[in-house]
């Protein structure tokens, strides 16, 4: 898959537990001469329904956590729910960084409310393909 859907895949599997980071493509998609724009549309998109699907995974299947399948290790669920009843909601907006999909299943198996869930992710999300966005704009100015 190229383009933007292929962007958009990538950024969907990343927000889910397979460790497939989304970054390292966005970036090279950048380098290549894609319009930061769109690219960071389709990385926000794909990144936010993988979340969502992982948050509708934590309100569904909290009662398996203790079977091989599940998503999130225990050690990962006790550090997101420590992280979670310490910040709060406000913990859904570091869920760009390592780990952070572990506090979204964690959201969803404590009913956090989706539109607040949806907020907070999406600027988390997108803030992070921002930030690349911008870096690399900066490094490529830079460079010229």
């Amino acid at each position: 898959m190229t383009g933007l859907f292929g962007m958009f895949l990538t950024a969907l599997a990343a927000a889910s537990p397979l460790p497939l980071p989304s970054e390292p493509v966005f970036l090279a998609m950048l380098a290549a001469g894609w319009a930061a724009l769109p690219l960071w549309g389709a990385a926000t998109a794909g990144n936010v329904l993988g979340a969502c699907i992982t948050f509708a995974c934590g309100r569904a299947v909290i009662r398996f956590q203790d079977r091989r399948w599940f998503p999130a290790s225990r050690a990962q669920m006790a550090k997101a729910e420590a992280w979670f009843n310490r910040w709060g909601r406000w913990s859904l907006l570091v869920t760009f960084l390592p780990g952070g999909d572990a506090l979204v299943l964690v959201a969803g198996a404590l009913r956090v409310p989706v539109p607040v869930f949806l907020v907070l992710v999406t600027l988390a999300k997108g803030g992070r393909y921002a930030a690349l966005a911008l870096a690399m704009a900066g490094i490529s100015a830079g460079a010229a």
